[in-house]
């Protein structure tokens, strides 16, 4: 059962932590190793710091959104067999991990509409 437990909670707990850790430490230098990296986000240094920021403030609010709805979840099914557990923290795991690819969407957006195609600002 604690392992259920750890699996349900380590996303939202990375989204927490590197979420602040984008908003709060954004990398010194554009690089393709870490970071917000995408072609709008590379562009220039504004740009970079723009997208870490906005994206580091989204995945820490909606990691501890996450926290709570898993821990919500998880109350409903911890006294549950084995089978019904590892489905519901299966599809658990498929949601958040969905959530987290999905916050590119607004991020992208955000800098759309804050930059022009060339990086400058609107």
């Amino acid at each position: 059962m604690w392992l259920w437990l750890i699996f349900v909670f380590v996303t939202p707990a990375i989204m927490i932590f590197a979420g602040w850790m984008m908003w709060k430490h954004c990398p010194k230098d554009i690089n393709g190793l870490v970071g917000y990296r995408t072609t709008r986000s590379m562009k220039n240094m504004d740009t970079w710091q723009f997208a870490h920021d906005f994206c580091g403030r989204l995945w820490w609010k909606i990691g501890f959104v996450m926290l709570a709805g898993s821990a919500l979840v998880f109350a409903f099914v911890c006294r549950s067999d084995e089978k019904t557990i590892g489905v519901a923290v299966s599809v658990l795991l498929l949601v958040q991990c969905a959530v987290l690819i999905a916050s590119i969407v607004p991020t992208e957006k955000a800098l759309k509409n804050t930059f022009n195609d060339d990086g400058t600002r609107k």
